[in-house]
C-alpha cells in the first residue's frame, strides 16, 4: 500500500485485487431502499398531488 498527497489531499493506492474484493464487500452490505406497493405508491402519489396544489 502507498500513501500520496496530491494538493493537500491524502490518497492510497492499493492492488486492484484488493480493491475489487472492497467493492465486493461493500455491495453485499447495500441494501436497496424500500420499494413502496401499488397501493402505497397510489396514496403516496395522491398525498403528493394534494401538497403541490395547495401551495398554488
Amino acid at each position: 500500500m502507498t500513501h500520496l498527497t496530491i494538493d493537500n489531499k491524502k490518497y492510497v493506492v492499493i492492488p486492484e485485487q484488493d480493491f475489487q474484493e472492497l467493492q465486493r464487500n461493500a455491495a453485499l452490505k447495500w441494501k436497496p431502499e424500500k420499494t413502496f406497493t401499488v397501493e402505497e405508491a397510489r396514496a403516496y402519489g395522491k398525498k403528493l398531488i394534494r401538497k403541490w396544489a395547495s401551495e398554488k
